[in-house]
Formats: structure tokens, sequence, C-alpha cells
């Protein structure tokens, strides 16, 4: 057998096993089908997504659907929310095995769940927030917010390549919806963090509408994606979840925005938000990543 066939019997055998594998076996297997026409077929360098993935919702172990969204758009870092480990790691397995597309993956676990995640009672997989980068990613911290609410939530942050250049990448989920004050002292806490780059791409599930209070302290350090979204006329802003609210966003620092773009999709109760930016070169004279 050749190099290249063995590969290829390689890579069938992942994907096999991963219809068989771990918590999505119980939820129905989805085989990861064909892209629609004119999917790119490599990695866009300058698009960045956003993505609640619902855990539990709508068979949440479906990860070959996943995958197979993701791989339609083909950014070059995605921000995944709600996300357990093992998920995840099928999903990029489904990604590069499937689709021909390598992902770098980073995680921001905020808190081990059984019941979410599967895995031994004495060693649940870990839930929370990952960014998957088509190129190394360096410098990562993960910061639990003082006050979760409901349940722990927190942030991460690496530093990768969008568009070409260095970028801090920070990927978060807020409290739940009737939580405003505690959401209001988790973004004080990212804004902070947000505030000491130059260059920046925030990228989560904030739970929160564009004019919603808690949100004034990220307008003062960032822009939305969408370049028709502000506080100020949140009504021309594209809703992303199915009760049809503006919840993920795409803040940007030091990035212009040449389009953004929201995807329905089954498996989930957010949408995927996909956006693909430009450097601001006339921000900064810093590269990427470079505190102020």
């Amino acid at each position: 057998m050749t190099g290249r066939g063995a590969r290829r019997l390689a890579g069938a055998l992942v994907v096999a096993c991963l219809l068989l594998a771990g918590p999505s076996a119980s939820n129905g297997a989805y085989t990861a089908g064909p892209l629609p026409p004119g999917a790119p077929r490599e990695v866009v360098p300058n698009r960045v997504m956003t993505w609640n993935i619902c855990n539990p919702c709508r068979g949440s172990g479906q990860n070959g659907g996943r995958a197979a969204e993701i791989a339609t758009y083909a950014p070059q870092v995605i921000g995944l929310q709600e996300a357990c480990v093992g998920d995840v790691e099928r999903i990029r397995d489904y990604l590069r095995y499937r689709y021909g597309l390598a992902y770098h993956v980073e995680y921001g676990s905020v808190l081990p769940s059984w019941s979410r995640c599967g895995g031994l009672p004495w060693s649940p997989g870990g839930f929370g927030q990952a960014i998957l980068s088509a190129t190394p990613m360096t410098d990562r911290v993960t910061a639990e917010y003082p006050h979760g609410g409901s349940e722990d939530r927190g942030y991460m942050a690496v530093t990768t390549l969008v568009d070409g250049v260095r970028v801090r990448v920070f990927n978060t989920h807020l409290a739940e919806r009737r939580q405003a004050p505690v959401r209001a002292a988790q973004t004080e806490v990212l804004a902070k963090a947000v505030a000491r780059y130059d260059r920046t791409i925030v990228l989560g599930d904030f739970n929160a509408t564009p004019d919603a209070a808690e949100l004034d302290v990220m307008w003062g350090v960032a822009k939305d994606a969408d370049p028709g979204c502000g506080p100020s006329g949140p009504d021309t802003c594209e809703p992303t979840t199915d009760w049809r609210s503006k919840f993920d966003y795409v803040f940007l620092r030091g990035f212009e925005s040449l389009e953004q773009r929201v995807h329905p999709t089954p498996w989930s109760d957010h949408d995927l938000v996909q956006a693909d930016l430009s450097h601001a070169w006339g921000h900064t004279g810093k590269e990427g990543g470079s505190q102020s």
C-alpha cells in the first residue's frame, strides 16, 4: 500500500470510529457528507467564526453535522462555546479526515460536566470554550469570571494569525439571559483584558442584545463586525438565535469588517456567525498581540 493509500485508510478508520465513540453515539450518528457547491477547498485566512454549539440540545453529539457546517465556510479561526473537549476533538477529526482542513485547538474549560460531556464519573469531560485555528496558537490564557451566575463562566485568549497578522483572539460565554448584573461584572473584566491589546478579535455568546447596558463597556473598546450594528441601533443588527435576538458577537479592535454573515443551523439554538476581516494598519503600528 502506498503512503497516500495508508493515510486515506487511516482517515476512514478514524471517521468510522467517531461514529461509534463517545456521547454522540447515543444521540444518533451523523455521517459528515459532501459540502455544497462553492464551498472553499482551503481555509480562508481572513475569516473568523463564532458559534455556541448548544450543549445539551438538539442531538448535541452529532459532531459530523457541526463539522460540515464549519467546513462549508472554512474559517481561519473558530470560537466555540458550550463545548465539551470530547466533542471538539471529534469535530476537529472530521474536519481533518473528511474535509482536509487541519486545525490546532486550545481549550478554556471552566466546568467538569459528566452530564453534559460524558466520560467517567471520576473523570468528566471539560466544558466551556474552545478556539480552533489553522495556524498554531501561543500564550493561551484562561480566566474564570469572579461571578459566574447560575453556572461557572469565563474567557480564554490566544495569539494567532488572521489575515496574515498576529492578533489576540478572545472567546467568551457570559451569564444567562436573566442575569444582567452578573454579565455587567463579567464585561468589566473582559473589556479590561481586551483593552490591553491594539489588535484584538473577541468572539462569543454575550447573552445580551446590543443596547443592553452591560455591553456599554465593550462598545467602548471595540466595534462589531456587523457594520450596521451598534448600541444605538439594535433593530439593524441581524439576529443570531432561534428567538431572533442578537446574542453572538465578533468584536473587533484593529481590524475592519469586509462582510459579516449569519448562517442558521439545525445543530444549535444559536446561529453560526462568520466575518471576513481586513487588518487596519492605520489603527496601530504594532504587530497584533502587542500590549498597549
